[in-house]
This record gives C-alpha cells, sequence and structure tokens, in this order.
C-alpha cells in the first residue's frame, strides 16, 4: 500500500500560515526566487519525485496551485523547473463537494467521504502520493489519521496567531521521528512517521 506524504512549512509556534493567511514569514514562499538553501532545494525536489499523485483542497486548487507550477516547469532557467516539472506530471486529485468537473490538466476530482477516497488511493499501483496544502484540508486528514509520514519544515519565526494544521486532533496523535535536518537559513525539516 502506498504513502500519503504531508508536506508543509510551519512556524515555530507551529502554524501553517499568518491570520490573514500570508506566508511571509516563511524563508521562501513560492517567489520567483528560490531562496532556499541548494540542500533543501534537492531535498524538496526528491521529495516530490517520490510520488506520482498529488491531493489538493478544491481552494488550493482555484487559488492557482496547478498553473502556477506548469508555468514554472517551463522556465528551463529557473532552478524550480525541475520540481515544478514533477508536479506538472503527476496526477492531481482534488477534493471537493461542489464542483462537477476538473479545469485543470491530469487532474480528476474526488467527490465522496474524504477517508474512503483516501483509502481507495492508497490501494492503487504506483508511488506514494503527497499533499501540501490547504490548511483545512490537512487539518482534515490529519484528525481522520490519514497522513503516514509528515515532512515539517520549520521557519526561524515564530508568528504569534495564525492557522494550526493540528488543531482538529483528538487525543494524542503518536508520531516516530525518522529524521531531522538542519539548514544554514535557519530552516529545519523534521520527519515523522505516524505512529497510531
Amino acid at each position: 500500500m502506498r504513502k500519503l506524504i504531508l508536506q508543509m512549512q510551519l512556524s515555530v509556534d507551529g502554524f501553517a500560515a499568518a491570520a490573514d493567511g500570508s506566508g511571509s514569514w516563511m524563508v521562501w514562499s513560492y517567489g520567483d526566487n528560490w531562496t532556499w538553501d541548494p540542500a533543501l532545494q534537492d531535498y524538496h525536489t526528491a521529495l516530490i519525485a517520490s510520488a506520482d499523485e498529488i491531493l489538493l483542497s478544491r481552494k488550493m486548487a482555484e487559488e492557482g496551485f496547478i498553473g502556477h507550477w506548469e508555468k514554472m516547469a517551463g522556465q528551463v532557467n529557473n532552478p524550480q523547473a525541475v520540481f515544478a516539472g514533477h508536479i506538472r506530471d503527476a496526477g492531481k486529485v482534488v477534493f471537493t463537494h461542489t464542483l462537477d468537473q476538473s479545469n485543470w490538466p491530469n487532474t480528476v476530482l474526488a467527490k465522496g467521504d474524504l477517508t474512503a477516497e483516501v483509502k481507495a488511493l492508497k490501494k492503487k499501483q504506483g508511488k506514494n502520493m503527497i499533499v501540501f496544502g490547504g490548511v483545512s484540508f490537512v487539518s482534515a486528514l490529519i484528525a481522520a489519521g490519514l497522513i503516514d509520514e509528515y515532512h515539517l519544515i520549520i521557519n526561524p519565526a515564530a508568528i504569534g496567531r495564525g492557522m494550526p494544521v493540528f488543531d482538529k486532533v483528538q487525543g494524542v496523535l503518536g508520531l516516530s521521528l525518522v529524521n531531522t535536518t538542519a539548514y544554514p537559513s535557519g530552516i529545519v525539516v523534521l520527519q515523522y512517521r505516524y505512529a497510531g
């Protein structure tokens, strides 16, 4: 059975975005200039290459995630192009209760129960799956115990208030530490495996 991997940037105090949804506190917030350390860029690219399907919320898809990375994949002189090419080529599954058809290439809609849909996707043949966000969608996946592996990119900033992703957890979410890597920019990547 293939795994569902979460990769998400967080502040030191555990927020995925500021209260207004912004990410200006992040070392890199998906702009044209990839300000991460080269080793962190390589890790990020290798992780997306290990998956062949990306799970997205309807909101994230409609906000332009798919189109943004398709555009980046075409910028051959941009160091993000290889990473972006993996996103472009991977199958995308957009979770929605409101859309009737997909408006994006290489994308299908999942309209049923979240847990049932994800469990069915895990049984398919192929590489692992990855989810990047958004916040409410990721929170629901975590609360349902559907994330198998967590790659938390901890930025060297505390923001005080914001949007958490672990706020729907009931009881204790047991995790086993797999790896910790610190980078010169101050970012630390914490890799955990779900122990539930």
